[in-house]
């Protein structure tokens, strides 16, 4: 067992659900903690009775909600106030802005959707659909949806298979990674070309 499932594991038995609702919020937002591990840990010390069941499945369940919630609150505020710095040195006008936001309505809500499934892409997507004004309906529907397949599937995996579970899957993605990210992107390419093709018609 590595030392960062180690350091994982004492601090799940010293807070808790609360720890777990914190580090995994705290991950979501951007902090370098490993979600999964700790997804698969807790449901792993839930099969084992060092965890009781609701209080952690809530703590994964709104663990993941509250991060990406706040994410987007950083890109309405901070990202949306940055974003508009940038442009107006770098030239660019309020169409550019608008121009990318429309786009990203289109096809950024799936990203949020599947996002949490691509290492280093759910840090971003909350705070991107905030800085691009994606409505906070929008955004809700498929950023808590995404929130609650993403976390709830790792936390059955440990669940029911332990950290053997963690250890598959980090050696699938070793071996195949962008085998894996290729066919999400195929997908939120052919939802968006249907979604246009519809709307032409």
């Amino acid at each position: 067992m590595s030392q960062l499932t180690l350091n994982l594991l004492q601090l799940l038995h010293q807070y808790g659900s609360a720890g777990v609702f914190g580090l995994l919020a705290l991950g979501i937002i951007g902090l370098p903690i490993p979600d999964e591990t700790l997804l698969l840990l807790t449901g792993t010390l839930v099969k084992t009775q060092q965890l009781s069941f609701i209080p952690a499945w809530l703590a994964i369940t709104s663990g993941a909600i509250i991060g990406i919630s706040i994410s987007y609150l950083i890109g309405r505020t901070l990202g949306h106030f940055a974003v508009h710095r940038i442009c107006r040195k770098l030239g660019l006008s309020e169409k550019h802005l608008e121009y990318t936001s429309k786009h990203f309505n289109r096809i950024g809500q799936w990203l949020l959707l599947i996002g949490y499934f691509i290492p280093g892409v759910r840090h971003f997507t909350g705070i991107i659909a905030g800085t691009t004004e994606l409505p906070y309906k929008r955004f809700a529907l498929f950023a808590y949806t995404g929130a609650i397949v993403w976390s709830n599937l790792f936390f059955w995996l440990g669940y029911f298979y332990g950290m053997q579970a963690f250890h598959f899957f980090v050696s699938l993605f070793e071996r195949y990674g962008i085998w894996l990210i290729i066919p999400i992107i195929l997908v939120i390419t052919a939802i968006f070309m249907v979604k246009r093709t519809y709307k032409n018609n």
